[in-house]
């Protein structure tokens, strides 16, 4: 587990250098303000178009990995239950076999 969440820790910090650069990049460019976001926009635009098909593929091995997790937590989650309720079935068994009570 720890290296998913190194992996994820990872993850989130590059993309927030990649917002950071960005933004220090349009904070510090030459150009004035309105032909900036034309360039901005565009440049958006092209990636969005270029790297759509990996943002889905990555989005949809994302939720999978979601799902078997949620699947994996509720079966532990189970298995724990019953380990309680067995442990709790066997204390009430040692209990009942010490107090035999003869009426």
């Amino acid at each position: 587990m720890s290296k998913e969440k190194s992996s994820i820790g990872f993850g989130i910090g590059l993309l927030a250098g990649v917002v950071g650069g960005l933004v220090a990049g349009i904070l510090y460019a030459p150009c004035p303000g309105e032909e900036m976001r034309a360039k901005v926009k565009d440049t958006v635009c092209d990636l969005a178009e270029k790297h759509s098909p990996a943002i889905n593929e990555a989005k949809k091995q994302a939720l999978e990995s979601v799902d078997l997790l949620k699947y994996k937590l509720e079966r532990q989650y189970k298995k724990f239950g019953n380990m309680l309720k067995s442990k709790k079935l066997r204390r009430a068994k040692e209990l009942e076999s010490e107090t035999n009570f003869d009426w």
